[in-house]
């Protein structure tokens, strides 16, 4: 979506998503060594994790399937007040000279975009992940893994959301029990990891599972309604002379 709204030239997305990826890494790194150490210091902060997570759950069950403007998208205005930018491209650059005064190009206003839009997820799957485990080695390097996959597996994963229409409110019911898990925790009622990742399996499993059944059923339907088409008799001339009168 932003790649298109900024009109980035095929030849440039690539560049863009490799210094997105870079920076997202560093910016989950810095966020998880806090996340992990406030925790360890002040317990209270689990429960603002818990928070975060129940109100993301609530939040994407309940959320518009409307395609957002960007004009008016929040991250978009953001980036906007923080660089002066023009609309001009200057080759793979992310800033170019117009009359002597320096511009960002639209690369870099994307790329901008890119980042602001990660940190607000980021904030949804960090707490996420520290929910099921404190090891800060595990929660960064299963971020890594999920934003190189993510990088190479982009257009399948965004394929797999529109096709599978229960897979949302499964992920939603994660984010939920993940917030629930560390609410228990912070009043000392441990849940296991095994116990954690198999609600989670049975969650996405069960999502993927009902969207195919449904998807199945709706292709059914729809093919008994062709047939019952192609299966009425056509009407003959003075069948269809009477119907007229």
């Amino acid at each position: 979506m932003l790649f298109d709204y900024f009109k980035v030239p095929m030849q440039f997305q690539s560049r863009v998503l490799t210094w997105g990826i870079i920076g997202a890494m560093s910016m989950r790194l810095v966020m998880i060594v806090l996340g992990v150490a406030a925790i360890q210091k002040f317990r209270s902060v689990t429960l603002l994790f818990a928070g975060i997570l129940i109100f993301s759950g609530y939040k994407m069950i309940n959320e518009s399937e409307e395609e957002e403007d960007l004009e008016d998208n929040v991250i978009m205005k953001l980036s906007n007040k923080m660089v002066k930018s023009t609309t001009q491209y200057d080759g793979e650059k992310f800033f170019t000279k117009i009359d002597g005064v320096k511009y960002a190009t639209p690369l870099l206003m994307c790329l901008i975009c890119i980042e602001l839009s990660d940190f607000v997820f980021a904030v949804d799957s960090i707490p996420a992940v520290i929910g099921v485990t404190k090891d800060p080695f595990i929660v960064y390097s299963s971020n890594l893994f999920a934003i190189a996959a993510l990088r190479s597996l982009y257009t399948l994963v965004a394929k797999a959301v529109d096709d599978l229409p229960y897979l949302k409110p499964a992920v939603a019911l994660v984010l939920g029990f993940v917030g629930c898990k560390m609410a228990a925790e912070y009043f000392h009622y441990e849940v296991g990891i095994g116990i954690s990742l198999g609600v989670v399996g049975i969650l996405l499993g069960g999502g993927i599972v009902a969207s195919v059944i449904a998807k199945n059923k709706a292709a059914e339907k729809e093919h008994q309604q062709q047939e019952a088409l192609v299966a009425q008799p056509i009407p003959t001339a003075m069948q269809y002379q009477q119907q007229q009168q």
